[in-house]
């Protein structure tokens, strides 16, 4: 089997503890580059916190390399041409946004370019979201939302955030997939981030969609991530790798587990099944 795309997660994935890629997995990389592989970074964060490591692996603004943002919501070249857009309606916004002043839930959500949030006393999680994707805060109130919601179209909505800790986003994950699970795809990216998208979009299905623009056959990709997010990706491809440093549930639908996020695991995965 002849590798020709590699999806990969960004964060516990691509990056160590410290947000670098280590000099062993870049190096990796360049070489698949240099026979003809497509290396995806494929990830929760918005285009903001993903530039700088296209940068770093020499894939952006260019036509023919993409990447898959917002957790499968969004596919695009590195150059910003959209191929795949699986958002977030304002009335999606609406009915969630409800269910969170329902529940006494803290939340936001993502367009290309702000987080916004009704919360006027900011979650800590929302302070760590905008550091860790370099996107700033726009605080507005339900109602300033609903004036100005022409501006929110269906490619700007792209991910709903619910916050809290662990137990109590367990509850209120039940409860939402309870009345709201046929509608959207709800997602726990971390145990203090429910993410809430399109129910067509998932990083597997994206994954999917541009594997056939491509021209590339589901035995030719590769697939590497860390968390629940990453398991209809990892199950997708080819070669579904989980990260030595995964979730029980992720190594649990992979084909393979490498080494941590740490170890180089991303460059040992890309050496093993894909040079040659």
């Amino acid at each position: 089997m002849t590798i020709k795309l590699v999806a990969i997660d960004i964060d516990a994935t691509l990056i160590n503890d410290q947000r670098q890629i280590t000099p062993k997995t870049k190096e990796a990389l360049e070489a698949a580059k240099q026979q003809g592989v497509k290396v995806v970074l494929c990830t929760g964060r918005p285009m903001t916190g993903v530039n700088a490591y296209l940068t770093e692996l020499g894939l952006n603004h260019q036509d023919d390399e993409y990447v898959i943002s917002f957790n499968g919501a969004l596919a695009q070249s590195t150059n910003e041409r959209v191929l795949v857009n699986y958002t977030l309606s304002f009335d999606d916004y609406i009915d969630w946004q409800s269910f969170c002043t329902k529940n006494n839930v803290k939340s936001q959500f993502e367009s290309r370019d702000y987080i916004y949030t009704t919360n006027r006393d900011l979650s800590p999680w929302t302070i760590h979201e905008s550091d860790l994707v370099s996107m700033p805060v726009r605080v507005r109130s339900l109602d300033e939302m609903a004036h100005t919601q022409d501006q929110y179209v269906l490619d700007v909505l792209a991910k709903g955030m619910m916050l809290g800790d662990k137990e109590e986003l367990n509850q209120v994950q039940t409860k939402f997939i309870k009345e709201f699970g046929d509608r959207f795809t709800v997602i726990r990216s971390e145990d203090f981030y429910l993410e809430i998208i399109n129910h067509r979009a998932s990083k597997g299905s994206t994954l999917k969609a541009l594997s056939k623009e491509l021209g590339i056959k589901q035995d030719e990709v590769m697939a590497l991530g860390n968390a629940q997010n990453d398991n209809s990706m990892i199950e997708y491809a080819g070669i579904g790798v989980a990260m030595g440093n995964a979730v029980p549930e992720t190594k649990a639908v992979a084909d393979v587990i490498t080494d941590t996020n740490n170890n180089d695991g991303v460059g040992k995965a890309v050496e093993k099944y894909v040079l040659r």
